[in-house]
């Protein structure tokens, strides 16, 4: 399939396809007039790298991720590398909820002096 048709399944800009192609996370092949040609699961794997940067991942962490991927689903082949990435990103998440809560604690703060003064 073309880029144009991978965007719409995949609910993604052609933009961000070539974006993913730039940092090595797409590798459609060309066809003789050089157009791209994505192979049908190149769906899923979008969807995946979609669904990991919802958690928070850069495209660098997903880069590492999308090898150990197998199946349907989002199930990883066991690797004390990713291990270790996700206890990261675990840490790196509860560092920006931490955060979030001390904004919300203060944006608080600020709506009872205001209402109470």
């Amino acid at each position: 399939m073309r880029i144009g048709e991978l965007s719409k399944r995949a609910e993604v800009s052609v933009r961000m396809l070539r974006y993913y192609e730039a940092e090595g996370l797409l590798k459609p092949k060309r066809s003789a007039s050089g157009y791209r040609e994505y192979a049908p699961e190149e769906v899923r794997t979008v969807e995946r790298i979609k669904l990991l940067g919802s958690a928070g991942m850069t495209l660098a962490t997903i880069q590492q991720f999308l090898p150990c991927v197998r199946g349907e689903g989002l199930a990883f082949e066991p690797c004390d590398e990713l291990r270790n990435v996700l206890h990261e990103q675990i840490r790196l998440a509860d560092q920006k909820a931490e955060q979030l809560a001390q904004s919300r604690s203060i944006l608080e703060s600020f709506l009872y002096e205001i209402e109470h003064g």
